[in-house]
């Protein structure tokens, strides 16, 4: 008897113990899972649609004449630090519903009005409704608009039926806010150039397309001076006509102060079966791009910015052909197709030559911007010094009156 006791007991623990160690396989196994599955990003999104709808009215009371309360109003309210993905992160379901108003009751004649619902947005969004109509335009921190009213409470004028609120379909569309806007077509070098003056890490690669979202990177001069510049995704023949998705990068540029149009020497070709195009008659499409979708924008403050000067090997001669054809740019438009000449032609701040990927002629093109951007901005102090006046002014009269 006592023989197969013991053979049982053996079995037993063998069990217990391949258990044990089964168990441990599958808890480590599910660790390593855990840790090699890569975490999904936040991708920067510049356009979101969502429903809003504001709340319905409280019914009223005939018997005793009370009146339900209103239903809460759905408010849009620009806020910093904040980006659009976000937004959709915090309301997956993208539907945005405000408080309905209370009922009036026997001993509460007067029914209580429904909560409003307050979105926080980022700064730079333009709301529209799928009709094209613009609701607001939030560029300022704190800024609000109501994008959807909550109905009336039951009264007698409605019967003392409360009313339903507004519900619409709205689409948060962002432009970006930046002191500067690089444009160029695909690899001209302004993801390599916005890493060599900012802490941004843009990716970069050989071939046309690298950057198919904005980026945006800071510049900090000695004196903590901080400039915002926007990367954004090269733009092929057409972008006004939204070719490319043009209008969704375009309209990026819209905010900016200041341009920076950055071209490689070489010229630029968007494949084997394109034409390939020089370097002034990049410039020269870029100008008409900007013109056909935006014409304030070719008199905006702007440099032209020369890159790849490191891959000229015949002793400058490119380099000095394309600045002729520029500082000359009236009579070298005989030159190119007409189809390429734009109505107005930008008038540069400064041409500079640079070799974003050695990091040669940088300095130069900082100064420029900072100097620049200071003239700028002395410019439009007068203006805000008599706006803070005539408000001042104004408040004062209402306080005598």
């Amino acid at each position: 008897m006592a023989a197969p006791m013991r053979i049982t007991i053996l079995s037993r623990n063998r069990s217990d113990v391949y258990c044990t160690a089964l168990k441990q396989a599958i808890a480590c196994r599910l660790i390593t899972n855990q840790n090699t599955i890569p975490k999904k990003k936040n991708k920067f999104i510049d356009s979101l649609r969502i429903y809003v709808r504001g709340g319905g009215g409280g019914q009223g009371f005939p018997r005793y004449g009370g009146i339900g309360g209103k239903g809460g109003d759905v408010v849009v309210t620009a806020t910093k630090k904040l980006t659009l993905s976000d937004v959709r992160n915090n309301n997956i379901k993208k539907r945005f519903l405000a408080q309905n108003g209370l009922n009036s009751r026997k001993f509460r004649l007067l029914g209580e009005p429904g909560e409003d619902l307050n979105i926080p947005v980022p700064v730079g969004v333009v709301l529209r409704t799928d009709e094209g109509r613009q609701l607001g335009d939030l560029n300022k921190d704190g800024q609000q608009v109501i994008v959807a009213r909550g109905g009336k409470g039951g009264n007698p004028e409605n019967g003392f039926l409360g009313q339903r609120g507004d519900s619409k379909e709205i689409t948060l569309d962002l432009k970006l806010i930046a002191d500067i806007g690089l444009v160029g077509f695909p690899n001209a070098g302004k993801s390599t150039f916005l890493s060599a003056i900012s802490r941004a890490m843009p990716k970069i690669a050989e071939y046309p397309f690298t950057t198919i979202r904005p980026q945006i990177g800071i510049i900090q001069y000695p004196d903590f001076r901080k400039i915002s510049v926007a990367d954004l995704p090269g733009l092929i023949e057409g972008a006004h006509n939204n070719y490319g998705m043009g209008h969704k990068f375009l309209k990026h540029v819209e905010r900016t102060k200041m341009l920076i149009i950055i071209v490689d020497i070489n010229g630029f070709s968007l494949g084997v079966k394109h034409v390939h195009r020089s370097a002034f008659e990049n410039i020269l499409l870029l100008n008409k791009e900007l013109e056909l979708y935006l014409p304030e924008l070719v008199d905006r403050p702007a440099i032209l910015v020369l890159n790849k000067i490191d891959t000229d090997n015949q002793s400058g001669d490119t380099v000095k052909q394309i600045l002729q054809q520029v500082q000359n740019s009236p009579d070298s438009l005989n030159e190119v197709d007409k189809y390429m000449h734009p109505t107005t032609l930008m008038k540069f701040d400064g041409i500079f030559t640079i070799s974003a990927k050695e990091k040669q002629g940088l300095d130069k093109v900082l100064h420029a911007v900072r100097q620049k951007l200071d003239h700028y901005a002395e410019l439009k102090r007068p203006e805000i010094e008599t706006e803070v006046e005539h408000v001042h002014y104004e408040t004062l009269t209402k306080t005598l009156i």
